[in-house]
């Protein structure tokens, strides 16, 4: 257990504690921004920050929903809220006007966080389509007929340009921090110490199999445990520098990252607001980083680069990779080129908070991509029948369960999906297939979901085919994952037109631009007449699957995605 603490905590209570023993280490650093913050310096800030949402009105338990890419104010938000007991809502920052408008509606969010723009996504323009009333609002006093319940959205001006006038109806996030005068330091402190550790404090949104994503309900326990075991499994302490270069809207991001780092004093660096491969070398040259975490496909990227051999990546020790199994020779690579030895393999969920299991540091490379580890500590994993839900013995597939005080509390709104995920024993059923050995080491070997994993991104079918439902040409749509050499997987679309109706692939996916996030947007169109079935009716998606395979060409990647 750590020194000072114990991981019954608070997130706030966390970064108090820590600043305590390690108040002039580094905290974080944002290489792009050129922003360092020490842990005293750090604290202070998202006190400020802290004061100010509860000069705005923001009460404990209120929704704040953050629509922002990898900024430092992202990580004060995450604290700064912790702090006053208001729970989180990650919006992810590809989410386009419909599927933000879900979340906020979904989530009955109090007040959203946005950024100006990046790259292709301006957020205040796609925040005015979906928030009407806002432009012409005052700040704080917003009246949205369609979202009751937000009042308050506080806009981040770009690092470059901090003098950036918020836009209409919006705060700006120097009026956050002069509100902060509005409220005393014994508030705060009054307000935090009010906050439970089982308190909600994070509701993020995964896909899910039927339809759009639900509302992932997370505690104080469960995030500062699972980042504590996490940073354990890599053998972190205060001298370690890990470089997040994942999102921060993503567990993998803001627990395996930011929290991973508080739990142990560590120091969270921040390559840039989005990934860029050669930012993110950059990074862990710069900073002299000993850990880097990323997705499969984030580390081939660096390994491709170049310019790669111009980096001296010789601090880096560890990191984790997850999202989607790892290429053996992916991982010789990491270990040989770019020196992370100790690098390991997670699997999780966020309904998790999210790893369940760890490879170990010392574990030889086929083990660490052939397997997911074993279970964290006071972590329970079961495998069962997915039919008889018997227990399955060592060495044969059953449905991957677990049980801990990690587990969600539920899905935000959405009883009977909530009761559907965790039994009544408690028990956490991931949808994903596995198989154990005699030492204890987990193998994922399937799902049972109809899910797409492109890239380490979760993509539902279902959400992208009631989405197309919309399309007033479409008479009926099914949609698959084909195998991709780049992204593992990717999202193809079976399209069949109402009678006298015609339509190409190009219209189809222009229809979804600005609505959906782009990796959900189809990168495969068959516009087709009929759908492969079984004698009952039954739409047959394997089947579709393997015909698209051969129609596309898609036989070396298939080999590699069964490898």
């Amino acid at each position: 257990m750590p020194g000072d603490f114990e991981l019954r905590t608070t997130i706030g209570d966390l970064l108090d504690s820590q600043t305590e023993r390690f108040a002039d280490r580094d905290a974080l650093v944002h290489v792009e921004a050129g922003t360092r913050f020490t842990y005293r310096q750090l604290k202070d800030e998202c006190d400020l920050v802290a004061r100010g949402l509860m000069a705005l009105g923001i009460e404990k338990g209120h929704h704040v929903g953050i629509w922002v890419t990898n900024y430092s104010e992202w990580v004060v938000a995450q604290f700064a809220t912790a702090k006053i007991g208001a729970v989180l809502v990650t919006v992810n920052p590809a989410f386009r006007t419909h599927e933000l408008e879900y979340v906020l509606k979904q989530s009955e969010a109090n007040a959203l966080i946005l950024i100006g723009q990046f790259r292709t996504s301006d957020y205040v323009a796609m925040a005015n389509e979906v928030i009407p009333e806002l432009k012409d609002s005052a700040p704080g006093e917003l009246r949205c007929a369609n979202l009751p319940y937000l009042r308050n959205v506080v806009f981040i001006p770009p690092p470059s340009e901090p003098a950036t006038k918020a836009p209409d109806g919006m705060w700006s996030w120097e009026d956050v921090h002069q509100k902060s005068a509005e409220t005393s330091e014994d508030d705060l402190a009054k307000r935090q110490a009010s906050c439970d550790p089982d308190d909600t404090i994070n509701i993020q949104y995964t896909s899910g199999t039927t339809g759009n994503p639900k509302g992932v309900m997370l505690t104080h326990y469960n995030l500062v445990a699972n980042g504590y075991y996490s940073a354990e499994g890599m053998k972190f302490t205060e001298e370690d520098r890990l470089c997040i270069p994942l999102p921060f809207y993503h567990c993998f991001g803001c627990v395996l990252g930011n929290l991973a780092c508080v739990s142990h004093g560590a120091t969270m660096v921040i390559p840039s607001e989005y990934f860029e491969p050669l930012k993110t070398l950059e990074a862990v040259q710069q900073e002299k980083c000993t850990a880097l975490h990323g997705v499969p496909t984030m580390f081939i990227a660096q390994l491709g680069q170049d310019r790669f051999s111009e980096f001296d990546l010789s601090s880096l020790r560890t990191g984790i990779m997850a999202g989607s199994p790892c290429p053996i020779e992916v991982m010789r690579q990491v270990v040989d080129q770019m020196g992370a030895s100790e690098i390991i393999i997670a699997y999780g969920l966020t309904e998790a908070s999210p790893a369940i299991t760890l490879t170990r540091t010392e574990d030889t490379l086929e083990r660490r991509v052939s397997t997911v580890g074993t279970a964290l500590p006071n972590v329970e994993v079961k495998l069962v029948h997915p039919e008889t839900g018997e227990d399955t013995p060592v060495g044969e597939q059953g449905e991957l369960l677990t049980r801990s005080f990690m587990v969600m509390k539920g899905y935000y709104n959405l009883p009977e999906a909530s009761a559907a995920a965790i039994d009544e024993d408690g028990w956490l059923h991931t949808g994903d297939l596995a198989t154990v050995d005699n030492e204890g080491y987990y193998r994922i070997t399937g799902r049972l979901k109809d899910m797409i994993i492109r890239g380490g991104e979760n993509v539902s079918p279902r959400e992208i085919e009631e989405f197309l439902y919309t399309h007033p040409k479409i008479a009926d749509v099914q949609v698959i994952g084909v195998p991709d050499e780049r992204f593992v997987e990717e999202v193809m679309a079976w399209v069949m037109l109402k009678p006298g109706e015609t339509a190409d692939e190009e219209e189809i996916r222009e229809f979804c631009k600005g609505k959906i996030a782009r990796y959900k947007i189809p990168r495969y169109v068959k516009m087709t007449t009929e759908f492969p079935m079984t004698v009952t009716g039954k739409v047959q998606k394997f089947r579709m699957r393997e015909m698209a395979i051969e129609e596309l060409g898609l036989h070396n990647a298939a080999k590699i995605e069964t490898a």
